[in-house]
């Protein structure tokens, strides 16, 4: 069985992932990682073909790392929010969402220039992350087998409140 990270860019997927993969002696795989490798990178990505192009190669990665067991997977911010790629995850996982606060996003996102769904001519990145929130929280919510707050925590705490959470089922 896989265990699934999901949640808002900036959520700690990725560090949390890493952490519980250490503990665990599990593989771990980042699917926006995988992408990048295979692809290059996002943002070049969307600039040059586009969201749905993005995410058509977001939806093969999940097909390709749902058949496999035993890994930790950290996914992108959108990758939860089509019913395929979750049909996917789910027949062989467990999906944790990490759900962070706008605070906790705008402090941790607000520098960072490298995010496609953040750069507006219109917007701040405060008034996006919140736009984002507001709209896949839900999502997030609906699809995920278990829920982990991480404002205030740190990412080893994390690790192992959800290590302790997929432990005792």
């Amino acid at each position: 069985m896989n265990l699934i990270l999901s949640g808002m860019m900036g959520s700690g997927k990725t560090t949390v992932g890493i952490k519980i993969a250490e503990r665990t002696g599990r593989s771990w795989v980042d699917t926006d990682g995988l992408i990048e490798a295979r692809h290059g990178k996002i943002s070049d990505i969307f600039e040059k073909y586009g969201e749905a192009h993005f995410r058509a190669l977001e939806r093969n990665a999940v097909q390709e790392l749902s058949e496999k067991d035993g890994l930790i997977i950290s996914t992108g911010g959108g990758l939860v929010l089509r019913a395929e790629n979750v049909d996917m995850l789910k027949q062989n996982g467990k999906i944790v969402f990490l759900r962070a606060g706008l605070e906790t996003l705008s402090k941790r996102l607000s520098a960072d220039g490298t995010r496609p769904l953040l750069q507006s001519k219109t917007e701040s990145v405060n008034a996006r992350i919140a736009k984002l929130l507001a709209e896949r929280t839900p999502v997030y919510e609906q699809t995920a087998d278990y829920v982990v707050d991480v404002d205030k925590k740190t990412a080893d705490e994390l690790a192992n409140e959800i290590i302790n959470l997929i432990q005792n089922g």
